[in-house]
């Protein structure tokens, strides 16, 4: 009897495992097992100070501790692999990584590919040549507009030790920008609600080049990359050249290479597509 894998989700910035609840209810309805992790400092471990809350005080939240300083990736990475070692013991694992949770991802599959049974990349960072900061200075990256997230930016990174940003903004322009760069083709009503899943805080260490994907370890798990095809903070031609790169470093495990139309959010926000993908990808061969 074949034994279908577990998928084991990891999230982006500023997200956490409510991201991925209504996905997780369709692969329910589908048969599927899974669960959400929360980064270190995510979910209920989250810090929402009381000058976030309306109405804001901005010289309040621009100076207000966060507990997520100092959550490091090596952090990120023990999270998950504690989540994946309790998972393992129940059969196969799939762990899928969505946009900056790539590089916590591809960090577990350096340090235990043996706990990983297929990795799925949605749009997420596979830093292979560069670092992750450096591929915005790419070409690829060009297009992307730099000031979305610097607009609702609050307090000084170096100060706080974290990057606090104020998604409960009201100023119009500001959510135009995160409009455009995350989800342009979903409802006001659908991106506000969205919005208002995320969390003020994110950890500051997205890696050095000792966290790139190493041929040895993540290079021997297969994989399979989901592009979106209308991604504006991750590009399309930024997904496809670390696809490129990754092949070049393992040319004898290639990815699968899958796309899902939509903005980096509209696959968590209209699931049903992406449910039945990753079904597929769990359905025996």
């Amino acid at each position: 009897m074949h034994n279908p894998p577990t998928f084991v989700f990891v999230h982006g910035a500023f997200a956490n495992s409510f991201s991925f609840a209504p996905l997780q209810a369709e692969l329910a309805l589908l048969g599927h097992r899974s669960a959400a992790v929360d980064l270190p400092g995510h979910g209920f471990e989250a810090t929402f100070p009381a000058a976030y809350q309306a109405p804001q005080i901005l010289d309040a939240l621009a100076a207000e501790p966060g507990r997520i300083k100092g959550v490091t990736l090596a952090d990120n990475a023990a999270r998950v692999i504690e989540v994946l070692e309790r998972v393992k013991q129940n059969g196969p694992t799939m762990l899928v990584a969505h946009s900056r949770g790539g590089i916590t991802a591809t960090a577990v599959a350096n340090a235990r590919p043996e706990l990983i049974d297929r990795m799925v990349y949605v749009s997420a960072w596979c830093p292979v040549e560069l670092d992750v900061s450096d591929y915005y200075a790419q070409p690829e990256m060009a297009d992307v507009d730099a000031g979305a997230f610097a607009a609702t930016l609050v307090g000084n990174p170096a100060e706080l030790g974290l990057l606090r940003t104020n998604f409960r903004t009201a100023d119009p322009a500001a959510l135009a920008a995160l409009k455009r760069a995350l989800a342009a083709d979903l409802t006001d009503d659908e991106f506000r609600a969205f919005l208002n899943t995320f969390q003020p805080d994110e950890n500051l260490d997205v890696g050095t080049s000792a966290d790139r994907a190493r041929a040895a370890t993540w290079g021997r798990i297969p994989k399979t990359y989901v592009r979106l095809a209308a991604d504006a903070s991750i590009p399309l031609a930024v997904q496809d050249r670390m696809i490129r790169e990754a092949e070049a470093l393992t040319p004898d495990n290639p990815f699968d290479v899958r796309t899902l139309e939509g903005s980096h959010l509209h696959w968590l926000v209209h699931p049903k597509p992406a449910a039945e993908l990753l079904a597929d990808l769990a359905a025996p061969r």
